[in-house]
């Protein structure tokens, strides 16, 4: 899916003294764990809300009622942003593997990550519609922490609530 992208643009500007964190933006199905998983091998270390909510809850609408995963979305959040800080102050390299769909949360971890030392690149994984419901039609099938069940409905509110980066220095991936 990404054996075109360039990861050149993200890999020289790593470096010892100011750790880069990578922000993952879009919306479910566009790849952003599949991308944030190559700069993983690579050795940044990944944030996913979806994997600390399985690890430390189970799954969403199984091992806990759907009602509480907002709650838990939000604990969940507040652990990794902590954990995100002393990465920072440790000197590594991190993906966030975030849906980042709102431009004042997008900026809001652009300040923290600037405040704490670090620096940062916006990945925009921009996906047509279309191609997001097949992967989601397969994605829904599977059973892992990061498949919940997205119904059609659901990505369509995903979508009308998404806000696209422009002029914020993102890169733009088309997949």
């Amino acid at each position: 899916m990404f054996d075109k992208f360039n990861f050149d643009l993200i890999y020289r500007e790593r470096n010892e003294l100011t750790p880069l964190v990578v922000m993952m933006c879009g919306v479910a199905g566009s790849g952003k764990t599949t991308f944030s998983q190559i700069l993983e091998r690579e050795g940044f270390e990944r944030l996913s809300i979806d994997e600390e909510i399985w690890a430390t809850k189970g799954r969403w609408g199984i091992d806990f009622p759907i009602e509480k995963h907002e709650e838990y979305r939000k604990e969940a959040e507040e652990n990794l942003r902590n954990r995100l800080i002393k990465l920072i102050h440790d000197k590594k390299q991190v993906v966030i593997d975030f849906s980042f769909w709102n431009r004042d949360r997008r900026n809001e971890y652009k300040k923290l990550i600037e405040d704490c030392g670090g620096k940062w690149k916006l990945i925009y994984l921009k996906v047509h519609q279309n191609e997001l419901r097949e992967r989601l039609k397969l994605r829904n099938n599977r059973f892992d922490a990061n498949s919940f069940p997205i119904s059609d409905e659901l990505l369509t509110t995903y979508l009308n609530g998404f806000e696209i980066p422009e002029g914020e220095g993102e890169i733009v991936i088309e997949n």
